[in-house]
């Protein structure tokens, strides 16, 4: 098995808490430089690199004298903002060593769920990589809610990775990669060294956070490479401390755990639509609309909706989801909420009777929506 890495061009790296830092005592200096130095060579091999990196709330935390991970959301911020001080003045002293000019780019989801904001946050780094400047991104801490945040910089890495259409992921953990069971509770466990992106058998075998002081566990990883590949970019997860890690991957190394993507690329708004985290609302469909849109590729009519949720407008994303609650596709809705209560199991040839116009004979046209 070669690495993908080896043939990529653009490459999104992203490196956890528990790498940067020094066991919770503020960030680590040495790494970080390491991991700049092998960047650097990347660079130098022709490859554009974007850079997610945690840390920040770690690094404020030592700075403010926390010994624990706050609960509150205020204090967790207070944090961020004191330890992206720290960690922006690391890379950027870490990378001008060698050259390189860094930009700090930090994130909400609510900037992807825009899709003018997402348009604009894709142009800017795409003019950041042709000018040959390294990104560094993190999630906005400072101003995230449980409303907008990411949850885990797995998610951010892999969402970056849709954005600019990047070749490859590469999640650097303190964990080798993915076993088909937890190592420290399972002696027969099997390092998994490739693997299909996306395979649900995966999910099954991904535990728990392995880290006090991250988020992320396994699992965000295999769900960050599932959605990297909607784009078509694969996904290595390696040990972060691998000595040379980056340089090794880029000359056809095979480490970690290499996760394939499968699907092909899908168009530029499709994968909007398919990285809203959240949505404005649901439609419950009904298992002959489920038989439609997943396996005949049709648009979602207002006849086969048992139920709406939430509250959307005409243009806004929303999520299709079986009678279990599966979310099965995300698309643009043609009415609102309110009118799609009004016609839900009606026939298209009776919208106009009951609302008194039609704006479209489909909830969502097949255009306009997107498979999960």
């Amino acid at each position: 098995m070669d690495s993908v890495i080896q043939e990529a061009k653009r490459v999104i790296i992203k490196v956890g808490s528990s790498l940067v830092t020094n066991d919770g005592k503020g960030l680590d200096a040495l790494a970080i430089q390491k991991w700049a130095a092998q960047i650097a060579r990347l660079r130098a091999l022709g490859k554009e690199v974007v850079l997610v990196s945690s840390g920040a709330i770690v690094e404020g935390m030592q700075r403010l004298g926390f010994d624990k991970r706050p609960v509150g959301i205020h204090e967790l911020q207070a944090c961020a903002a004191v330890g992206q001080m720290g960690l922006a003045q690391i890379y950027e002293t870490s990378f001008r060593q060698h050259d390189v000019r860094t930009a700090q780019i930090l994130l909400t989801h609510a900037d992807l769920a825009d899709r003018e904001r997402y348009l604009n946050a894709r142009s800017t780094l795409f003019t950041l990589l042709r000018l040959g400047v390294v990104p560094i991104i993190n999630e906005n801490d400072t101003v995230v809610t449980d409303e907008i945040k990411f949850g885990d910089n797995d998610t951010l890495g892999a969402l970056v990775a849709n954005l600019i259409e990047a070749d490859a992921l590469i999640i650097l953990t303190d964990q080798r990669g993915l076993f088909s069971a937890d190592p420290r509770k399972d002696p027969n466990a099997v390092f998994i060294h490739e693997a299909k992106a996306g395979d649900v058998a995966l999910e099954a075998m991904a535990g728990g956070a392995g880290s006090s002081l991250g988020r992320g566990g396994m699992l965000t990883k295999i769900l960050a490479a599932k959605r990297a590949a909607l784009s078509g970019a694969h996904t290595v997860i390696a040990w972060g401390r691998e000595d040379n890690v980056l340089t090794r991957l880029a000359g056809g190394e095979a480490i970690g755990t290499q996760l394939t993507a499968q699907t092909a690329q899908l168009t530029a708004r499709k994968q909007w639509m398919a990285d809203h985290l959240q949505t404005a609302g649901a439609v419950v469909l009904d298992a002959g609309a489920v038989q439609k849109l997943t396996a005949e590729g049709k648009s979602l009519l207002p006849i086969g909706v048992t139920d709406v949720t939430g509250s959307f407008g005409r243009g806004d994303v929303i999520t299709c989801v079986d009678q279990t609650g599966r979310a099965l596709a995300r698309g643009i809705s043609n009415y609102a909420s309110s009118d799609a209560r009004r016609i839900m199991r009606k026939p298209s040839s009776d919208i106009a009777a009951i609302l008194g116009f039609v704006e479209e004979p489909e909830l969502i046209h097949r255009d306009n929506l997107v498979l999960l």
